[in-house]
């Protein structure tokens, strides 16, 4: 960039009009993958899953769709066999997000190696669990000599949210107070745990949900305004709870804004980058602010966090500036970005950990 040369639509690519390739990069879609989604693997809209190349090319001729875009992987699939059959020893390699163990044997024998788990929270403040398929570097494991992805994972260089937070955000990232006081509101009306506390009506503190294992060590916490599909896992609301087999069932129908929850961080790093905005929020506090046990404010740097509360009255909620998503994405300081701030995000939700 900005001399990457677009061939267009990923599907309509022929490999064999190409010139020579030694190494094909790619990530194709995560969404019905992730454990944050549905995870309907890769299928029709009419639920047939698909396992293999062939079965895929003959759908596609056949004029089927395709349910998401995580079939796309396939494509990669499609353009790698082309390019194997003029060089066999292409070097390829390919990311995707954490999986099921079933759909994640599908992809690794389709490429004909098992990948390597990293996450990049080792090289950033950045919580991104991700598997790495590559031919750059291998190795044999087991009595069947199946081959693995050898890259060594990297040394854990401590860096934190506070190490990338920009001390002066502009006042557009901040929450408004129309949305906190939403934030209470659906806490009262649902009883989801993100009841507003108070200390004698002056210290305010929104309750969240996710349990802390040790002391927060910096003013900065980092919290996802999270939708159905994580409400209604081990960390569900008393709501969720509640409608869990009905709405399982399809008995149920709701709203994603009607069971939303705030979902702080404790260990120091953000959620993974995801096109969404949402999916990271900072909570920013003033110097020496930490609630206790009971959820109130006090100014011990040392009280746990047992309950995930967030004192409202002494801090404020924002969305991860452009510049702090780029340093999440170790994104080099000198990298100059000429498009919209909706761009970025999306761009670096999408995509790879540079480092």
């Amino acid at each position: 960039f900005p001399d990457t040369i677009h061939i267009g639509d990923v599907t309509q690519v022929d490999a064999r009009q190409l010139e020579p390739i030694d190494l094909l990069i790619g990530g194709s879609p995560c969404q019905s993958f992730s454990f944050a989604g549905k995870r309907a693997g890769m299928s029709t809209i009419d639920k047939e899953e698909i396992y293999t190349l062939k079965r895929y090319l003959e759908l596609k001729r056949e004029g089927f769709l395709f349910e998401g875009e995580s079939y796309l992987f396939w494509e990669y699939m499609r353009i790698l066999t082309d390019i194997r059959m003029y060089n066999p020893d292409v070097l390829f390699l390919l990311e995707n997000v954490e999986m099921g163990k079933k759909w994640e044997r599908v992809l690794s024998e389709a490429i004909g190696i098992f990948g390597v788990h990293i996450n990049s929270a080792l090289v950033s403040a950045q919580n991104r669990a991700r598997i790495y398929w590559t031919t750059i570097r291998t190795k044999k494991v087991g009595l069947l000599g199946e081959l693995h992805a050898d890259i060594p994972q990297p040394q854990d260089r401590k860096i934190f949210l506070r190490h990338i937070v920009e001390e002066e955000a502009d006042k557009k990232y901040y929450l408004s107070e129309k949305m906190m006081g939403w934030l209470k509101r659906h806490g009262e009306k649902r009883n989801t745990d993100m009841n507003v506390l108070g200390d004698n009506d002056k210290s305010h503190c929104l309750t969240a949900t996710a349990q802390a294992k040790g002391n927060l060590t910096t003013n900065y916490v980092c919290m996802a305004m999270r939708g159905r599909e994580t409400c209604l896992t081990s960390r569900r609301t008393e709501y969720g709870k509640r409608i869990r087999k009905a709405y399982e069932a399809g008995s149920i129908a709701e709203l994603r804004k009607n069971i939303q929850q705030l979902e702080p961080r404790t260990d120091g790093k953000t959620n993974c980058l995801t096109s969404v905005q949402k999916d990271n929020l900072i909570w920013a506090g003033l110097a020496g602010c930490r609630p206790d046990r009971k959820g109130k404010t006090g100014t011990c740097s040392q009280n746990p966090l047992p309950f995930g509360e967030i004192c409202m009255s002494c801090g404020r909620i924002r969305r991860l500036t452009p510049t702090e998503c780029a340093r999440l994405q170790t994104i080099p300081e000198w990298y100059q970005w000429k498009c919209s701030d909706t761009q970025q995000y999306r761009m670096l939700g999408n995509g790879w950990t540079v480092e």
